[in-house]
């Protein structure tokens, strides 16, 4: 976004992006420990943010790696080896809810591997080497997906040693569980749950965390209501 540093780390309405995950995920039940896969300078930051939660699962630290799969193979060998589950998740996406993440998590134990994602609505073709296009994809087929991504850690573990043995290069993290041959399921999650990296998608951002105080006030409201009226 023309910034000088990382753009999970630009201010959304006053607070970096990165910290809205760190909230989120510290405050579900369903997580038992927060491992953070970033450069040290960084680390402090996420520190201050974290000691002013109400509630603190374990934070551990990890380094990044030289790609997205050496990032997630660092913070894997750090988590900690009784953990049911891993939730991977991009923390330039700031708007994901517990709620969804809770049904990712739900699907990823019942699976093995799952990943938030929504149907694809334009129209998508594929073209040639030459921008000629070869065909129109099936869009009741197509979804994007999104984080976090759900993998039994044993599951992703035997993953990484089948990407490191035939020197693969993978887009995403369920992707490697693809690689294996395991199945992977889509859970429905919400177009809300966008990944900032231009300026319009801050502006996009904030506009979504807008409706969504809005919601809450309204139901605040209404609770207020009720409870006075009873």
């Amino acid at each position: 976004m023309g910034a000088s540093m990382p753009k999970q780390y630009l201010p959304l309405r006053g607070q970096p992006i990165a910290m809205y995950s760190l909230q989120m995920f510290a405050g579900m039940p369903e997580v038992g420990e927060l491992v953070v896969v970033c450069d040290p300078s960084y680390r402090d930051l996420f520190q201050e943010y974290y000691d002013a939660l109400p509630r603190r699962p374990p934070l551990l630290f990890a380094l990044p790696g030289a790609e997205r799969q050496d990032s997630v193979f660092n913070g894997l060998q750090v988590a900690r080896s009784s953990a049911a589950l891993v939730a991977v998740h991009d923390t330039a996406r700031p708007l994901v809810t517990p709620e969804d993440a809770a049904k990712c998590m739900l699907d990823g134990q019942k699976v093995g591997a799952a990943v938030l994602g929504v149907p694809v609505k334009p129209t998508i073709k594929e073209v040639d080497a030459r921008g000629r296009v070869v065909r129109t994809l099936n869009r009741s087929n197509l979804w994007e997906v999104q984080t976090p991504q759900v993998i039994r850690p044993q599951l992703l573990q035997q993953g990484f040693e089948l990407v490191r043995q035939q020197k693969l290069a993978v887009t995403d993290d369920v992707s490697i569980i693809e690689t294996m041959g395991k199945p992977v399921q889509i859970t429905a999650g919400s177009y809300t749950n966008i990944k900032v990296t231009t300026p319009d998608d801050m502006s996009v951002a904030e506009g979504f965390l807008d409706e969504r105080d809005a919601a809450e006030l309204q139901k605040k409201r209404a609770a207020a209501v009720a409870a006075a009226a009873s």
